[in-house]
């Protein structure tokens, strides 16, 4: 087993129609607005930009994000990520009922030497920093949704 590779999968419904939700996500210079964890946000072009990461624990995870697939019709957004973490990260958005289902899939290698370093041991608590993260994002964009 590769202690510094993971695989994480998220669901979230919201009370949006599926192509607000998408309008929203795939403006991601907007995240730092509604999603707390992520930092900041510095578009490169119109393609790519570099992200900051801060969930509950002390440190900060640096990754420039290139546009993978872009496809409005079939609700998928993925990008392609570089530097403390190296892989893909994707949005699957699909109606449901007057709402929308967020499908999060990520799969990623740390390059971070620290994390790197505390692979085994500090695993469970990566993890379980991700899942706060993610449930912060969706609380974060159901009231980003309500709002606009």
């Amino acid at each position: 087993m590769d202690w510094n590779h993971y695989r994480f999968r998220s669901l979230w419904t919201l009370p949006a129609p599926a192509p607000d939700v998408y309008r929203s996500l795939e403006r991601i210079e907007d995240y730092p607005r509604w999603w707390p964890q992520v930092r900041e946000v510095t578009r490169l072009d119109d393609t790519s930009g570099v992200v900051r990461f801060r969930s509950l624990l002390p440190y900060d995870l640096t990754a420039t994000l290139r546009d993978g697939r872009r496809d409005p019709a079939a609700g998928v957004l993925e990008v392609v990520l570089s530097g403390d973490m190296e892989g893909w990260a994707r949005w699957t958005i699909t109606p449901r009922g007057s709402g929308a289902l967020v499908r999060y899939d990520q799969e990623v290698d740390v390059r971070k030497p620290l994390l790197r370093r505390l692979a085994v041991p500090g695993r469970p608590l990566f993890r379980a920093n991700h899942r706060l993260m993610m449930r912060a994002g969706r609380r974060g964009l159901a009231a980003h949704l309500q709002a606009v």
